[in-house]
This record gives structure tokens, C-alpha cells and sequence, in this order.
């Protein structure tokens, strides 16, 4: 049981970063290339915490921690960077 979830999980977090990576690539704008990172680093955050629930360990907790920090400091970063251009 626990292998079918392990690859359930791998397929579905695999086409969903790969569905951010076509968007940060073709994203026509600044702003859909932004959203399209954030998905992809918010993938990253539940694959590290599926295999963290799949394995029954808390041993990567930091680097949940940090990949959360980074999206959340990029998008702001941005965000702002993006509004003093339009000014």
C-alpha cells in the first residue's frame, strides 16, 4: 500500500512541476513566470513533505522550513519589484 502511494505522489507532484516549468518557460509575462516559481517551489515543499509523511520522519523539517522562507521572501521581493516599475 505504501509503495502504490509513494508512486501516486511521484506522478502526480512529477506532472505538476513539470505543467510550472512549461508555464516559466512560455509564460508570456513577468508576472506568470513569478507565479509559475512560486508553483514550482510550493511542489518541491509537498514532495519534501509527502516523503516526510510517506517515511514517518521529521528529519527534513528544516529544509521544509527554508524552501517555505525562500517562496515566501522571492514573492514579496518580487511583488514589489514589480510595482515600483509600473510607477
Amino acid at each position: 500500500m505504501i509503495v502504490v502511494l509513494a508512486v501516486v505522489l511521484t506522478v502526480l507532484f512529477s506532472v505538476t512541476a513539470l505543467l510550472a516549468l512549461i508555464r516559466l518557460y512560455r509564460g508570456p509575462s513577468l508576472l506568470d513566470r513569478v507565479v509559475a516559481a512560486d508553483m514550482l517551489l510550493a511542489t518541491m515543499v509537498g514532495a519534501v513533505g509527502a516523503e516526510a509523511a510517506v517515511n514517518r520522519h521529521a528529519t527534513t523539517l528544516p529544509v521544509l522550513v527554508v524552501l517555505s522562507l525562500l517562496g515566501f521572501v522571492g514573492s514579496v521581493s518580487l511583488v514589489r519589484f514589480a510595482v515600483r516599475e509600473e510607477r
